[in-house]
């Protein structure tokens, strides 16, 4: 398992049921991560303005 799996599956252990993001290549993992598991949505934003409620 890799800190990216882990950290998405501590989230959704936790109630995390739904994930903003505007991933870039340094979150590759992440993304990786969030595409194995169906349990937690991510919903791809195309600027970081949109994700984060700017």
């Amino acid at each position: 398992m890799t800190g990216a799996e882990s950290l998405i599956r501590t989230l959704v252990v936790s109630g995390v049921e739904v994930c903003f993001a505007n991933p870039g290549t340094t979150e590759l993992q992440l993304v990786i991560a969030l595409d194995r598991l169906e349990t937690m949505r991510c919903i791809l934003g195309m600027a970081e303005s949109v994700v984060t409620g700017c």
